[in-house]
């Protein structure tokens, strides 16, 4: 630190940073607004505001565009709110740095409302985004607009057209990789490069920099031009490509380091990584201090610290020499440096990203030039421009394979769940520690005369580092491995209008009731997997299924099929379904489900009243249906069970109404239970005087969608809910709901709130 006193400020910097936002002061986290506007903001969500066009996208099905420098217009006065996004209700045309007036409904952007959901509000903020405009109408707009900057978007579209010409099916990969754009690619594809850990190759990162950047510098030097007018030249080019490229952290981090290299090499000065680094790192910061907590900057940021401070080490550690076997430990190191990140924000890691990094990076090189030379000769010709880049679309071609070889194994990724605080400082101390270790071999090996003993020294050292190393991984992987509370945890997931329960036992074993959303799409990618890995479960034992409608059963569905495809390691033991006909003539929607589970490997069983499945300390009853039902009426002959532990019960209704609680009550089947999942989702012909008489809960749960057309929860069901003394919960205003106990006392916890609360 003495020798790099910017690594030393950098460092004070981000630890003030992180020391303010856990003190309360929110200069990386919260709503930099001043409270009166944003209490007007909350009570009067109609509004209008005035902006600069920044930058817009247009989907298949709606057209937002971002507007900086925003203005709301609030009493005849201007507030600056900095940036906003706008959902336009039709598509206009627009230009950048066009300003716009615009009418439509002012929303906070959200937290997550489950756990390992994606944090938008988070995201945004790094961008200056605290509110989104819905049902956008664009009133007035300018003629005048950003020339350049329009040139630019105008330059990044006919690039757009010429790789969809040249690349074929390949080219919104190559659109990832050389123009930064992910909108076309296929959530599938992507989500198996992520499983295989190569998934950094579609965002613009430093080696696409460094690739572009230095071999643009070198071709202007071969054809005559000096270090200076060459330097310059590649600098001025690729703060462009940046502008146009959208400017992710990745490429933000990726520009400036480059910026600095390059700026060394004009003037002759010493480039050193690690100074570099933190001087990137604190303008970043300083334009933005809520970086401090994106997942981007931090991995970003974190691979070069894997490769400047940690890959030397490491390589020394393990007696690395050769270039491949330092490779692997260099990769390896990256790992390490960046897991507690990996696993905080994400639940898991790719371990086949050790091994598959080192087959593919060194080709990454030929699919970056293939997709610049089709798009630079797309202008020219396109025939000759799809000669050029078929030898990058086969090497597409082949990583797809090996994402889907890499898939197909159970040891792909390794889910380890989300690591508390006092995990992650366990194991960076322990990772210094074996640094250090690193570092000491490291000099031992410098030294002209190396002792007798020094052999055995560095044996002893290195058993000592993979010891603490074992250490380390056992204690931020815990949440894979041990229920830490050894209380039995209930999730209530915000599904939208839907249901979704997921349950740990005390001995670490797991069950989901339901997965499914009417409101919600792709429920099984963005709920249920997030809320898995994040809890670090990688097996399910059990998927209870009231019944067959979609709001109860889509991610469900989605989940089997991602098993069946190879696009989670995640396994599920058992699907139970409800006992209708016997196991003969069920619903189309009851046969699909099962035919999906068997496709995945799942064993299906059917339930019915009287039937139990214990699991340790636990055990579920089953209420309903009967066994002769049929499923005709899947809501009304939807599964009833009764989860026990210790004292505690709890009850799970499925969507049953009036007739079927009468029927429960008539043979004697209820009884008073601590916890209630309120019925069909707080319908009024459900959850009827008698039946909560019977059931008494102390806390009741209603999940659905706060802009459902059904009505639900309904006020009367809410009314009897209270007036049977229950505490009612709802996903819809509080996010997830988390109930603990040990059997005897009973804990609530809500996930991030939906609503903003009154100052």
């Amino acid at each position: 630190m003495k020798k790099r006193p910017l690594c030393l400020l950098c460092f004070l910097m981000m630890l003030f940073l992180g020391m303010s936002d856990l003190t309360g002061i929110p200069l990386a986290t919260g709503n930099p607004l001043p409270d009166n506007v944003q209490r007007w903001i909350q009570a009067h969500p109609a509004s209008r505001i005035c902006g600069e066009v920044e930058r817009y996208e247009n989907t298949e099905f709606s057209q937002s565009v971002y507007l900086k420098k925003t203005y709301l217009i609030y009493q005849s006065k201007k507030f600056p709110i900095y940036n906003v996004r706008v959902f336009l209700n039709n598509e206009e045309e627009l230009k950048t740095g066009m300003s716009l007036f615009i009418k439509g409904t002012l929303k906070r952007v959200e937290a997550p409302t489950n756990p390992g959901g994606f944090n938008s509000r988070q995201y945004y903020a790094c961008r200056h985004i605290y509110y989104f405009m819905k049902k956008g109408v664009i009133l007035k707009k300018t003629k005048n607009y950003s020339g350049y900057r329009q040139t630019l978007s105008d330059i990044k579209e006919a690039c757009k057209k010429r790789l969809e010409l040249a690349a074929g099916e390949s080219a919104p990969v190559f659109e990832a990789v050389v123009l930064g754009d992910k909108t076309s690619l296929d959530p599938e594809l992507r989500m198996r490069y992520q499983m295989a850990g190569i998934v950094h190759i579609l965002a613009i990162s430093g080696l696409h920099i460094s690739i572009l950047g230095m071999g643009l510098y070198n071709l202007l030097k071969r054809v005559g031009l000096g270090i200076w007018p060459a330097g310059i030249f590649s600098l001025v080019i690729m703060l462009q490509y940046e502008m146009m490229t959208g400017g992710s952290v990745s490429a933000m981090r990726a520009v400036t380091m480059f910026l600095i290299a390059m700026g060394a090499r004009i003037t002759g000065r010493i480039y050193d990584l690690p100074s570099a680094l933190s001087i990137t790192a604190m303008l970043i910061l300083a334009e933005s201090p809520s970086y401090i907590r994106d997942s981007g900057f931090l991995l970003s940021f974190g691979c070069v610290m894997g490769i400047c401070v940690a890959a030397d080490r490491v390589c020394a550690l393990a007696g690395a020499k050769r270039k491949l076997t330092r490779a692997f430990f260099s990769s390896a190191a990256i790992q390490l440096v960046t897991l507690p990140v990996m696993l905080k924000f994400f639940g898991e890691i790719s371990l086949a990203g050790l091994v598959l990094n080192l087959l593919i990076l060194p080709s990454v090189g030929v699919v970056l030039a293939g997709g610049v030379a089709a798009v630079l000769l797309g202008f020219v010709s396109i025939p000759v421009a799809r000669v050029v880049v078929a030898p990058a679309r086969a090497l597409l071609f082949l990583y797809e394979k090996i994402c889907v070889w890499a898939g197909s194994s159970r040891w792909c990724t390794w889910i380890g769940g989300e690591p508390k605080s006092w995990q992650i400082m366990i194991y960076y101390g322990i990772l210094a520690t074996v640094l250090f270790m690193g570092q000491y071999i490291k000099q031992l090996k410098q030294d002209k005369k190396e002792q007798k003993n020094d052999r055995g020294r560095k044996w002893g050292l290195r058993l000592a580092a993979v010891l603490l190393l074992s250490g380390g991984f056992f204690v931020i992987s815990l949440p894979a491995f041990i229920n830490l509370s050894g209380n039995l945890k209930i999730i209530c997931l915000d599904v939208g209008q839907g249901d979704g329960i997921l349950i740990q036992t005390p001995e670490n074993r797991h069950y989901l009731i339901d997965g499914g959303s009417s409101s919600q799409k792709e429920l099984g990618r963005y709920c249920l997997l997030p809320a898995l890995k994040n809890q670090g479960i990688s097996y399910l034992d059990g998927i209870f299924i009231s019944h067959t409608d979609l709001d109860h059963i889509s991610g469900v569905q989605e989940l089997l099929e991602y098993i069946e495809k190879g696009l989670t390691i995640i396994r599920v033991g058992h699907l139970i379904l409800p006992g209708w006909n016997g196991g003969k003539q069920q619903p189309e929607a009851w046969k699909e489900l099962a035919g999906a589970a068997e496709r995945a490997g799942v064993k299906v069983v059917t339930a019915n009243a009287g039937d139990k499945f214990p699991s340790a300390s636990i055990s579920f009853s089953i209420l309903w249906p009967e066994a002769g039902a049929e499923g005709k009426d899947v809501n009304e002959e939807a599964m009833v069970m009764e989860l026990i532990y210790g004292d505690f019960e709890m009850l799970f209704t499925g969507d049953i109404g009036e007739e079927t609680e009468k029927k429960l009550l008539s043979e004697g089947r209820l009884k008073d239970v601590d916890c209630l999942k309120v019925g069909h989702h707080g319908s009024r012909y459900s959850s009827s005087e008698a039946f909560l008489a019977a059931v008494k809960p102390e806390i009741s749960v209603i999940s659905c969608s706060s802009t459902n057309t059904y009505g639900h929860p309904s006020p009367e069901t809410i009314q009897r809910l209270e007036a049977c003394g229950s505490q009612v919960e709802y996903t819809m205003k509080n996010g997830a709901i988390t109930l603990e106990t040990d059997g005897k006392k009973l804990q609530l916890y809500e996930n991030n709130p939906k609503r903003e609360k009154n100052k």
